[in-house]
């Protein structure tokens, strides 16, 4: 019987700032024999084909006495997850046949069984029609998954009223959910500013994504400045997807009743005992500004169809892009996820683990 690789992606200790591809994760080789596998009831062996790279997923790399409701805390030596697209190659469900594409927040290995009652299972939804979409699937992850998810329901729950002429600030603004908010305010007739890492992330959003103006953030030391330059009659709009001094800069520069979706704190994630304060919240309390914070898995039932039907006539128009960064292969999965934190990646990341 053929013996395959098994390769995992070991969590192998808690970073100490930044992650280390190699002091953070071990990159343990393994094998499997899929014939000799034997599932229990309701159980699925899948072959990963793909997975998500996200800041996020730094709030899990913590010290396990610190709880949280939404993101549990990983435990040394194990498996790292996230979400992922697999193929069905063994089944002891109904609901599932060999061949199948689905979706989960699973490990990251080349071959993972997926049982009932676990985490993994209670995210596992099947891909209607992937192999036929004239998308890469690699989309389910990034534009039709969270970080497109985020955008609209972002700029819908806590971004309205969405006013032609206003104007939206975008920071993050080439990452993954950055250049959809932006593209997506543009649609909506908004004037839409961004922020990026570097000089050529910026010329993308003006030049491919048509935002009406963007900086670096790593050439303005006085975001305030910078802030009123580019958004000379205020903010409306700030989905923040960095906070920190970008946030408090971006509040000071607010209108009356502004808006601001909290999307991500990616500026943070690696000062877990030394955030960063917000010194102007009385502007909040003065100019009667609206800040929220949301969680997409909790509004899947409200906004999830409309978000689906929205952003795929968009996309199909053209007047929605989509830039990714493909790392390929297993291995490459701890240099990818901790470039993020340094600006290497340029849109959003997804690991290609095997063909189809």
């Amino acid at each position: 019987m053929p013996v395959k690789s098994n390769t995992q992606i070991i969590y192998k200790e808690m970073p100490q700032g930044y992650p280390d591809a190699s002091r953070t994760f071990e990159i343990r080789k393994g094998t499997i024999i899929i014939e000799d596998v034997v599932l229990k009831t309701d159980e699925i062996l899948v072959r990963t084909i793909y997975a998500a790279v996200d800041p996020y997923l730094r709030c899990f790399m913590r010290d396990p006495s610190i709880e949280s409701k939404i993101i549990p805390a990983m435990l040394n030596g194990d498996v790292m997850y996230g979400c992922t697209i697999s193929e069905v190659i063994k089944s002891n469900n109904t609901e599932y046949t060999v061949g199948d594409l689905v979706e989960s927040f699973s490990n990251w290995e080349e071959y993972s069984i997926i049982s009932p009652g676990t985490f993994q299972a209670t995210t596992l939804k099947k891909m209607k029609n992937a192999r036929k979409s004239p998308y890469p699937i690699s989309y389910h992850l990034g534009f039709f998954g969270y970080p497109g998810f985020a955008a609209y329901l972002g700029l819908h729950k806590v971004g309205e009223p969405l006013t032609s002429g206003q104007t939206l600030f975008v920071s993050n603004a080439a990452g993954a959910i950055g250049q959809l908010v932006g593209q997506y305010g543009k649609i909506l007739g908004l004037r839409v500013v961004g922020s990026a890492g570097d000089d050529e992330k910026v010329n993308y959003l003006l030049k491919d994504l048509g935002f009406d103006a963007a900086f670096n953030y790593k050439k303005h030391e006085d975001f305030d400045a910078i802030l009123k330059k580019t958004c000379p009659d205020g903010i409306d709009i700030y989905f923040d997807n960095v906070g920190g001094k970008m946030l408090d800069a971006a509040i000071n520069n607010c209108n009356d009743h502004a808006r601001i979706p909290l999307c991500g704190m990616i500026s943070q994630y690696n000062r877990p005992s030394e955030m960063e304060p917000i010194h102007n919240m009385f502007i909040v309390l003065g100019k009667k500004i609206r800040l929220e914070g949301f969680v997409v898995n909790e509004e899947a039932e409200r906004y999830g169809e409309e978000f689906g039907e929205t952003f795929t006539k968009y996309l199909i128009e053209g007047k929605l892009k989509y830039q990714e960064h493909i790392f390929n292969g297993i291995e490459t999965l701890p240099e990818a996820f901790a470039g993020l934190f340094h600006g290497k990646n340029f849109g959003k990341v997804v690991v290609k683990i095997a063909d189809l």
